[in-house]
C-alpha cells in the first residue's frame, strides 16, 4: 500500500488504498480468515497478473458463502483463476454422492478437475456444521481430495469433521496431510496444537500454535491458547505478551476479562 510520508503533507493512505482496507474489513466480516485473503491475493497476482488492484476485487459469492471470487472481463473467477458455475440451480441426484474416478496425471488434477474439487469442498462446507449431515460432509470432501490430493482446506475440513466425531486419530492424519500440502495453513497447524495439547504433547503444541500465529498474526484464538499454555508451563512472562496480543484483536468477551486478570497478576 502506498504509505506517503506526513511530513510532506499527503495523506498516510490514498483513495485505493482505502479500498483495499475497506474490503478485507467486509471479507474478515462475512468470516473470511486474513490468511486466506492473502493466500487469494497470491493466487490472483500469479494466475492474473493484468488485474489490477487484486485485494479491492475479492468479492464474496453469495451471502452466507465462504467462496471468495472476482469479476473479470465479465466473468466471475475463483482466485486460481478457474471460472465460477453454480452448482446449487438444481439439487443434486443420488448419482452425486458417487465417489468421483482418480485422475491419472498430477496435470488434470490441477487444471481439469480443479472445479470439480472446489465443487465437491464447497458441498462439504454446506453440510459440516449439522451432526444429521455429517456422514455427507466426509463423502464430499474423500470426492474433492479424490478430484485434488492437494487440496489442503479439504484435508483440514475432513479433520474437523472426524474431531467433532471423536475421531482423534484421523483428525490428526489429516491435519498433518493439509500441512505436508500448505506448511503454513493457519487452520491445520492450530488444530493439530489442540490435538497436541489434548494429548500432553506440549512443547509440539507450542510449535503449531506458533506456526499458526506466524501465518496469521491476527488470528486471535493463536494468541489465546499460546497464552493458556505458556500459563500451564508456568512462563507467565511469555504468557503475558500473548495476553497483550489478544486483547488487541479482541478487546471485549469474556476471556478478554481473563486476560484483564493474569496481565493484572
Amino acid at each position: 500500500m502506498n504509505r506517503s510520508a506526513l511530513a510532506n503533507d499527503q495523506p498516510a493512505f490514498g483513495f485505493r488504498d482505502l479500498i483495499c482496507i475497506r474490503t478485507i474489513l467486509a471479507l474478515l466480516e462475512d468470516g473470511i480468515p486474513l490468511c486466506r485473503i492473502r493466500r487469494s491475493v497470491d493466487r490472483l497476482r500469479e494466475r492474473i497478473p493484468e488485474l489490477d488492484q487484486p485485494v479491492g476485487a475479492l468479492r464474496v459469492w453469495l451471502e452466507g458463502s465462504n467462496r471468495v471470487v472476482v469479476r473479470h472481463q465479465g466473468a466471475l473467477l475463483e482466485p486460481d483463476g478457474q471460472l465460477v458455475l453454480d452448482f446449487d440451480l438444481a439439487p443434486p441426484c443420488e448419482d452425486d454422492l458417487a465417489p468421483l474416478p482418480l485422475p491419472t496425471r498430477m496435470a488434470e488434477v490441477r487444471e481439469a478437475d480443479f472445479a470439480t474439487a472446489l465443487e465437491w469442498f464447497e458441498r462439504g462446507c454446506q453440510q459440516d456444521s449439522n451432526p444429521a449431515t455429517l456422514e455427507e460432509a466426509v463423502r464430499a470432501y474423500r470426492c474433492a481430495l479424490q478430484a485434488d490430493p492437494e487440496f489442503a482446506d479439504a484435508h483440514c475440513n475432513l479433520g474437523t469433521v472426524h474431531y467433532n466425531r471423536g475421531e482423534r486419530g484421523r483428525a490428526r492424519a489429516c491435519y498433518e496431510e493439509a500441512l505436508k500440502h500448505d506448511s503454513e495453513h493457519v487452520e491445520a497447524s492450530f488444530n493439530l496444537g489442540n490435538l497436541l495439547e489434548e494429548a500432553g504433547q506440549r512443547e509440539a503444541a507450542l510449535s503449531r500454535y506458533k506456526v499458526a500465529m506466524r501465518a496469521d498474526p491476527l488470528f486471535p484464538d493463536a494468541q489465546l491458547n499460546l497464552a493458556l499454555l505458556y500459563e500451564k508451563l508456568r512462563l507467565h512472562r511469555k504468557a503475558k505478551e500473548h495476553w497483550r496480543r489478544y486483547l488487541q484483536l479482541v478487546p471485549d468477551g469474556s476471556w478478554a476479562d481473563i486476560a484483564r486478570q493474569h496481565l493484572a497478576e
